[in-house]
């Protein structure tokens, strides 16, 4: 992952869970990767730490940790 990574993910369904939009962004490899991100205590949604891996992200929010940013955006 570059650093300062900005992403704008469009968002197809109702919800994808935090887990998962790492993985699929690019920001961390593996599943494994993501999980212990998120157990760490590496990751904000909205600007709060976030410590559940299925946390359901929504369009409309915002997810980040130390070097990257991910707006989250309804598929248009």
């Amino acid at each position: 992952m570059q650093e300062n990574f900005q992403e704008v993910f469009e968002l197809a369904g109702e919800y994808i869970t935090l887990c998962n939009l790492l993985k699929v962004s690019g920001v961390a490899d593996t599943g494994g990767a993501a999980k212990l991100m998120i157990i760490d205590g590496e990751v904000e949604v909205d600007g709060r730490t976030e410590l559940r891996k299925g946390c359901k992200v929504r369009a409309g929010q915002k997810v980040s940790g130390d070097g990257f940013t991910i707006h989250v955006v309804a598929l248009r």
